[in-house]
């Protein structure tokens, strides 16, 4: 009986050591799969932040080349004339205008035409009827009235740059309110243009803009 007690008690105590064992046999799996787990997150983390950096640098690289290429531009003359501050047929006009003008380059050598650049203005092409001068100075009623108050406000900015050379322009017959006397240049599609030549070694943009206060002219090279 004693015997038999003592396998008992021996039995049992294997059945301990066994059952010690494989707990100690899985905490040690679960560590190890814990700590790979850990060290393939901060893999993966490592290897999203190196090709997000490598993005980011190839974006600041795409930024800096697109400036580097940009033409510098250098303002080398503007001017104003003042509107009315009404909302007309003549400001409407002006605004067609000065939007077709806005951003015409001038390559070196080349003669710029405001006739040429602007086109006709006709209905078809946005313009009104608005007061303007006849040959003989008497006011009428033409599409396009008011494109005089840009090509003569142009032909003040032209003015300040000696190497833009003024090879057309024409007065009116009668005194205009936006420019001193003899410093306007009235135009007419088919007829009377204002025309310059840009003689610089520089590219040249007209930035034209006009609001219900004023015609701005800004010539820069580049």
């Amino acid at each position: 009986m004693k015997k038999i007690v003592c396998y008992i008690i021996i039995f049992s105590f294997c059945l301990f050591l066994v059952g010690c064992s494989s707990n100690n046999d899985n905490t040690n799996e679960n560590s190890n799969s814990d700590f790979e787990t850990s060290r393939l997150n901060t893999q993966i983390n490592v290897e999203n932040n190196t090709e997000q950096n490598g993005t980011n640098n190839n974006v600041v690289e795409l930024e800096k080349h697109i400036h580097d290429t940009e033409p510098v531009e250098e303002e080398i003359a503007s001017f104003s004339t003042k509107l009315g501050g009404r909302n007309t047929p003549r400001s409407r006009n002006i605004g067609v205008t000065t939007g077709i003008l806005n951003e015409t380059i001038v390559e070196p050598d080349a003669t710029f035409s405001f006739c040429g650049t602007v086109g006709n203005p006709t209905a078809e092409n946005g313009y009104e009827k608005a007061d303007s001068f006849n040959a003989e100075g008497e006011t009428v009623k033409t599409y396009g009235g008011g494109n005089c108050q840009v090509s003569s406000t142009l032909y003040n900015a032209v003015l300040k740059v000696p190497e833009l050379k003024v090879t057309e322009r024409h007065a009116h017959v009668k005194p205009v309110h936006y420019v001193e006397k003899d410093k306007d240049a009235t135009v007419a599609y088919g007829s009377v243009d204002f025309k310059f030549k840009n003689t610089t070694k520089n590219k040249i943009k007209i930035y034209a803009t006009s609001d219900l206060n004023s015609v701005n002219i800004r010539i820069v090279k580049f």
